[in-house]
């Protein structure tokens, strides 16, 4: 690369910074982020380079539309993790302080002597680019309906105690269409086992059986502490809402994986994500989503791993040595990792070998779940490297 720019951004605008392979600052400048900022940018890193390939450009984002401006123009773009920034800074000023035209020149002089260390914003393809707008979408939907399934029970404990021990799943169309129509305890005494069964069949349980039903009528039906009417009353307006968030959130939910699924059936890596143990519609979109899909993204097995998060990491100092999960990583891809292992234990008779041969050697089950992801993401890294669908009989040994 024949100049380094680092950018400090920001929502409005953002601070440059050009220098060149000895570190001399060729230009400072404050762009705005709009088309005509970007090309100011463009003029300014024109000047100074003979091709948009020899200037590298250290951010300490990969999302919005400035980087991906930058990308597709031909420049090579780094993500720079902002705690990597925050130590280069220190070589810099001890004394802490910060501006924004500083962090530009940091950033700059940080790719100058370390790009070997750092990774370039991957070329993703745009199909990849689809599914992991939809996949975050549908993770981030998930995660907002626990949240207010939480609130909901916090709700329901505090008044309706009755309705807990009828839905211990509140995500249930059941529980929501019963919620809907009953909000209170005083509302459920009034419920018959015939609007309950109707109730039932209006949300689309069909097929319910008449002892569930029973069931759910005496239990809704046993003596409980209640509060006072008009407590009750606006305690019940409170758990209308938060159903009807939940309802929103259901199909939201549901149509963010029929659109997900639509997009990975035209992706080409659709088929080896499917053929993986435990793998599928969402955990094939998440995967795809976090990892992409360009191929000269992870050098090997072991570089997917550390991305990933599963990987340990080893400590030692003097006659110290400390094995400990890995911290700094890619929280989605480690959740999905973690959901991954789960199912996988269940549908892979390996998979659930290692996970019992870790628990004998006294893992806990956390730990013993991520020493099956680590396995999992390597035979991943195998399959899409040399193109070919997932094989049980080979890939799996207890040495992991």
């Amino acid at each position: 690369m024949e100049v380094f720019c680092g950018i400090d951004w920001s929502e409005q605008h953002h601070d440059v910074a050009v220098v060149d392979p000895a570190g001399r600052v060729l230009a400072q400048q404050r762009v705005n982020d709009d088309p005509a900022g970007f090309a100011t940018l463009t003029t300014v890193l024109g000047r100074l380079a003979s091709s948009r390939g020899q200037v590298g450009i250290a951010l300490e984002t990969d999302r919005g539309l400035f980087v991906h401006a930058l990308r597709d123009a031909g420049y090579q773009v780094f993500a720079i993790n902002p705690k990597a920034v925050d130590r280069y800074r220190d070589r810099y000023r001890v004394s802490r302080a910060k501006s924004d035209l500083v962090d530009a020149i940091v950033l700059a002089n940080l790719l100058r002597t370390d790009a070997d260390r750092h990774r370039e914003i991957p070329a993703n393809s745009e199909q990849a680019s689809v599914v992991s707008v939809l996949a975050r979408a549908q993770q981030d939907a998930v995660r907002e309906r626990r949240r207010q399934t939480a609130r909901l029970r916090s709700q329901l404990r505090e008044f309706y105690p009755a309705a807990l021990r009828a839905f211990p799943d509140l995500t249930t169309k059941t529980a929501l269409t019963v919620l809907s129509a009953a909000p209170t305890p005083g509302q459920a005494l009034n419920l018959t086992s015939d609007d309950l069964h109707s109730l039932a069949r209006s949300c689309g349980r069909w097929g319910i059986s008449l002892r569930e039903v029973t069931r759910l009528h005496n239990v809704l039906h046993q003596p409980q502490l209640r509060q006072p009417p008009w407590v009750e009353q606006a305690m019940g307006m409170v758990v209308l809402q938060l159903v009807l968030g939940l309802r929103i959130l259901s199909l939201t939910i549901g149509r963010l994986e029929a659109d997900l699924a639509e997009q990975l059936d035209r992706h080409a890596d659709t088929a080896i994500l499917r053929s993986l143990p435990g793998v599928g519609t969402v955990l094939a979109g998440r995967i795809l989503s976090e990892f992409g899909d360009d191929a000269a993204r992870f050098t090997d097995a072991a570089s997917r791993r550390d991305y990933a998060g599963t990987a340990p990491i080893t400590k030692a100092s003097g006659k110290g040595r400390a094995v400990l999960m890995r911290r700094v990583r890619n929280t989605r891809l480690f959740d999905t990792c973690r959901d991954w292992s789960f199912s996988a234990v269940n549908a892979s008779p390996g998979a659930r070998a290692l996970y019992q041969h870790r628990r004998r050697l006294g893992d806990g089950h956390e730990k013993a779940l991520r020493r099956v992801g680590n396995k999992l993401v390597g035979q991943l890294d195998h399959c899409l490297r040399y193109h070919e669908p997932y094989r049980e009989e080979t890939a799996w040994t207890l040495t992991a």
